[in-house]
């Protein structure tokens, strides 16, 4: 009679996978996901969220970010979390300057703070602020009352009193507001910085409750590039609340994508 192979039963050729290639499996497929969401939000896209009130009302408190981490090229301070700590080299590769009026997320070089402010001043010019009036390269920077405002604080819980002003910085397109409490505050008055190579001047939109280049003691004072991590470019959604029966300023509603 004919010899004839049996065909090997199916079970036996379809065993199922031990628990430790199951396991093994797993690991490579998380650590590649992980691998690119690090890669993303390093290069690509950075998510923030507001905790101040020192960008009113352009920023609100709860306000979540979108950053653009390409817009003005990388440096170690462009990584997520606490990898900038690593022991890698300083500089910055494919640098682009921001535009003056851009509103700047950058690591405070003196506590290592991540703060966000806009800037006013790029690399040889003169600022500085007589009477709460913003001057650059000796030229007053106009501002134009809009009205007045009260609003509560999120930390205090304090009722301020506020002016509103538009105000543009040359090479804008568009315009922004500021808000003041008066033009004697301690940061009101200063002296003329210049701005030094690769280094930028940053002011908060809330200009009496800001701590920024105007103060080097308690602030970032004037900033290296290096420092930068990104460019905000849009208000995702926010959870900011607040009661619109005291006759305080509450920002509106439908701020989900919305173009800084």
């Amino acid at each position: 009679m004919p010899a004839y192979e049996t065909a090997p039963d199916k079970k036996e050729s379809e065993k199922p996978r031990s628990v430790q290639a199951w396991l093994w499996s797993e690991f490579k497929f998380f650590a590649k996901l992980g691998v690119f969401i690090l890669a993303f939000i390093t290069l690509v896209w950075g998510h923030f969220k507001i905790p101040s009130e020192s960008m009113q009302p352009t920023l609100e408190v709860g306000d979540h970010l979108y950053v653009s981490k390409y817009a003005y090229g990388y440096s170690k301070h462009s990584l997520p979390y606490l990898l900038h700590k690593l022991p890698l080299p300083e500089g910055r590769i494919l640098s682009r300057l921001p535009i003056r009026g851009d509103v700047v997320v950058f690591r405070n070089p003196n506590s290592g703070i991540i703060m966000i402010k806009r800037v006013v001043g790029l690399p040889g010019d003169r600022i500085q602020i007589r009477n709460g009036q913003l001057f650059l390269n000796e030229q007053p920077i106009a501002r134009s009352r809009i009205d007045g405002r009260l609003y509560r604080e999120h930390a205090t819980q304090r009722v301020r009193s506020v002016n509103v002003y538009g105000q543009s910085l040359p090479g804008m397109e568009h315009g922004f507001v500021i808000y003041e409490r008066d033009d004697s505050h301690r940061l009101d008055n200063t002296p003329s910085f210049i701005v030094p190579d690769n280094s930028l001047f940053f002011m908060g939109d809330n200009r009496d409750n800001s701590v920024d280049s105007r103060d080097p003691e308690n602030g970032p004072g004037i900033v290296h590039m290096d420092y930068v991590m990104g460019r905000a470019d849009r208000i995702m959604f926010s959870f900011k609340r607040c009661n619109r029966n005291e006759d305080l300023y509450c920002p509106p509603k439908g701020r989900v994508m919305k173009k800084l």
